[in-house]
């Protein structure tokens, strides 16, 4: 498959459109997580988003460019949660009918947000791949229009406007750290903040328990792994996706992993130090800085807090310890 890689005009030209429908999300620059990384911090709080989630910028951008047939003929596409929410969410928007396939045992919070969108979901498989797979076929039995998570140009344009929002704010950023689950939207960040300011050193993140697209960008190659062993759904692949790759081979400047404990551990120091809600995916970059506080150190530090859809009753277990 060949696709054109989006650049900083069409992230620009994406900002355009979504600020049609969305409201900013604040930058926060919490002094207690500042103090405690010793870095002039700034997290971008995409957990406030209307799905709670950044995808949903994606999500509009894509379904603003849909064609008369395509919006006819439906959006069928595949989710452990936040893409799929995008989706429902721009198909509410649009008019246009969604159906998402999602494993069993996916988040009760984002299956429900889906379902009240007026998404049809459908459970199958074990893990996003496996439901990846099934919406594939059902969209060319259906000639549907599949929406990929990762292989999307106009999903990577819409989620970089996050981060052209926070260099709006702070154009001498020095390091910016952004999750990684498909790709999609740290190759959105890297190509914002590359494209207004090459200096800035952009850290992708992802969880030790699904590292298939950190060994695949290690690799330079697709790298395809074991079924993810994460509590962050939002970073839990085990297939990368080719276009986000290729982006990311070329601008990040470095991909961490991070165990559960530190994502667990950041989720807490959200809470506690800044007062915000965080998924695991959403956590990921906090735990990142901490893991790399030495280097960062008299540095400004962005954040993207991508999510913040966590059950409540995985809140309160990780909260107890």
């Amino acid at each position: 498959m060949s696709l054109r890689e989006p650049d900083l005009t069409d992230v620009l030209s994406a900002r355009r459109i979504i600020d049609r429908y969305l409201r900013r999300t604040p930058l926060l620059n919490p002094g207690d997580l500042s103090e405690l990384l010793g870095a002039d911090v700034y997290v971008k709080c995409e957990n406030l988003q209307p799905i709670g989630a950044f995808k949903v910028r994606g999500g509009l951008n894509l379904g603003y460019h849909l064609t008369p047939e395509e919006r006819a003929g439906g959006l069928i596409t595949a989710s452990t949660g936040n893409h799929g929410q995008s989706i429902a969410y721009a198909a509410r928007t649009f008019g246009v009918k969604a159906t998402i396939y999602a494993p069993e045992g996916a988040n009760p919070v984002k299956l429900a947000s889906m379902q009240r969108l007026g998404a049809e979901v459908v459970l199958f498989g074990k893990d996003f791949d496996d439901s990846r797979t099934r919406a594939e076929e059902d969209a060319a039995a259906k000639k549907a229009r599949f929406v990929s998570s990762g292989d999307e140009p106009l999903l990577i344009a819409g989620v970089g406007t996050a981060t052209l929002e926070v260099l709006e704010e702070v154009p001498d950023l020095d390091y910016l750290f952004v999750p990684v689950g498909g790709g999609s939207g740290a190759s959105g960040a890297a190509i914002a903040a590359k494209g207004i300011n090459p200096k800035i050193k952009v850290i992708g993140v992802q969880s030790a328990g699904a590292p298939a697209v950190y060994e695949s960008w290690k690799a330079r190659r697709p790298v395809s792994l074991g079924r993810p062993q994460t509590f962050a759904d939002g970073l839990a692949t085990r297939v990368p996706f080719m276009l986000p790759l290729k982006i990311m081979n070329r601008l990040l400047d470095d991909m961490l992993l991070v165990s559960e404990d530190e994502l667990r551990e950041a989720v807490v120091m959200y809470v506690e130090h800044a007062r915000l809600i965080a998924e695991g995916a959403g956590a990921a970059a906090l735990a990142a800085a901490k893991k790399l506080a030495p280097t960062i150190k008299g540095k400004k530090v962005g954040l993207i807090l991508s999510g913040g859809n966590l059950p409540i009753d995985l809140l309160r277990s990780i909260l107890a310890g």
